[in-house]
């Protein structure tokens, strides 16, 4: 049985905090020139699946190029839990080296996702730069030293709190980002 959650974000404010992120990496990038977005697997892959949709119709440039990242046998933590951890497939058929990237995940909590993803990212070159989209950034709670450079919305929540975001047509009906006043168990994330 599902615990009762608070919707945090849903409708017109869930498209318009997407449409906001895709117009400030615009500004930054503007013709993503040497640039590419890669989705930390697998619900950053979601969101950044969506990111990519939608700036290729914002500005017209098709070939934007995107990947999704894997980082599971590079967290600290994927050899300390109760039910292993299942490797999601990393899409990357380009080098990153001296390139800008777009580092992209649906939730900042501790810090220790991207801390993986760096790691991992260094498997594809040495890039340019790298910046960091979170759609929700649980700013309390962070374990290691690490911001996004752009934010969709800021939650402020308990620890025990689990924020979960839902892609319509994907896991969901509509697209949402929910407040559970408890972690689901780990073998549902």
């Amino acid at each position: 049985m599902e615990k009762k959650a608070r919707t945090i974000l849903q409708g017109l404010q869930f498209k318009l905090t997407l449409d906001r992120l895709c117009h400030q990496l615009i500004e930054e990038y503007q013709s993503f020139e040497n640039t590419c977005l890669i989705g930390v697997q697998d619900r950053g892959a979601r969101f950044a699946e969506r990111l990519h949709a939608n700036l290729q119709d914002i500005v017209g440039i098709p070939n934007i190029e995107f990947g999704k990242l894997d980082v599971t046998f590079y967290r600290d933590d994927f050899r300390r839990r109760s039910t292993p951890l299942i490797a999601s497939k990393t899409e990357m058929d380009f080098s990153i080296e001296g390139k800008k990237v777009v580092l992209i995940d649906d939730v900042l909590y501790s810090g220790r996702t991207i801390r993986a993803a760096l790691d991992a990212l260094q498997d594809y070159g040495r890039p340019k730069t790298v910046q960091l989209v979170a759609l929700v950034d649980r700013r309390f709670n962070r374990h290691l030293p690490i911001q996004a450079d752009y934010i969709g919305i800021t939650v402020d929540a308990l620890n025990e709190a689990y924020v979960r975001v839902d892609w319509e047509g994907l896991n969901s009906k509509k697209d949402q980002i929910l407040l559970f006043p408890k972690k689901e168990p780990e073998n549902l994330k």
